[in-house]
């Protein structure tokens, strides 16, 4: 799903987490009161909305991030870097001094497999702005990944009654899910989105299908991506890759998901499934790299 080169650039609003990621290559995550010296580090910005917004930005769309970062060196640091990849930044938090969230990440370098604690959305309240309705406008698709969840279901709703299309990334369930999901379209989400009284990947697709989302996958690692739709349902596979670090991956297949999807008009099952594919593809030469933004240099 190759867009032309003469095209309109998609326009993304990406709505959610921003953090400062600190990411430690190691042999294996240490125990209690053991001490390691790690083989490499990356101080980055990351997050869910930030990540899928760096990657519809990198893969030729223009992104918008609505977010809370603050006025403190590291928020200032991270908004930098995310401007410079080219997304556009609308900070609803920036008269706080309060640090950012602070993602602490440690890779294993002989799996890729990460361990990760942070403090994620709990710092800052966002509520709506004022120009929401602006926003959206302007843009083609909205994508939300669940947290800030007051701002995001303003957000899902004024997108819904716009006519534009929004996308979630369920990473995991959260507390306010329920009222988010009645305004979205499709919803790609991981093997630990269990929303109440679901065990199994069929079971969550059931549970979004009655909350009314019409488009719907769950993500499982390098194993195929389980979908359904209105007019359809099947398997999408993952490329084969060497990994080197599996943080972000999830990020990089919703920003390509969501650059896919832009400009479509009704959505059908072959042109979910292309952008499926593309999407996997996309996060699949992610995970070869270490790094959030290592595989931008090479892709």
């Amino acid at each position: 799903m190759h867009r032309p080169t003469n095209s309109r650039r998609p326009e993304g609003l990406f709505v959610g987490l921003c953090t400062v990621d600190v990411v430690q290559l190691v042999d294996h995550v240490p125990g209690s009161d053991e001490k390691l010296t790690s083989h490499q580090q990356v101080v980055a910005a990351g997050g869910p909305a930030a990540n899928a917004a760096v990657t519809f930005s990198h893969l030729g769309g223009a992104a918008g991030l609505l977010t809370g970062i603050g006025s403190h060196p590291l928020g200032v640091a991270v908004a930098t870097e995310l401007r410079n990849l080219g997304v556009r930044v609308r900070d609803l938090a920036a008269d706080s001094a309060e640090p950012p969230a602070v993602s602490s990440i440690l890779v294993t370098e002989s799996t890729g497999d990460r361990a990760v604690a942070s403090t994620n959305a709990t710092g800052f309240r966002l509520t709506p702005p004022d120009d929401l309705k602006a926003l959206v406008a302007a843009c083609d698709i909205a994508e939300f990944d669940g947290h800030h969840m007051e701002l995001a279901t303003a957000t899902a709703r004024t997108a819904r009654a716009a006519g534009r299309r929004t996308v979630l990334d369920g990473g995991s369930w959260k507390p306010g899910t329920e009222e988010l999901l009645p305004s979205i379209d499709v919803a790609v989400c991981s093997a630990d989105f269990r929303p109440p009284g679901t065990n199994t990947p069929a079971d969550v697709l059931r549970f979004l299908t009655e909350h009314g989302v019409q488009w719907s996958a769950v993500s499982r690692g390098g194993r195929p991506i389980e979908w359904v739709g209105p007019e359809g349902a099947g398997t999408v596979d993952v490329p084969a890759v060497r990994v080197a670090d599996t943080l972000g991956a999830g990020d990089v297949l919703h920003g390509a998901l969501t650059y896919h999807l832009a400009d479509q008009g009704k959505v059908t099952p072959y042109a979910f499934v292309e952008a499926l594919r593309a999407a996997a593809g996309v996060a699949s030469r992610a995970c070869a790299s270490f790094g959030t933004r290592a595989w931008l240099q090479g892709s």
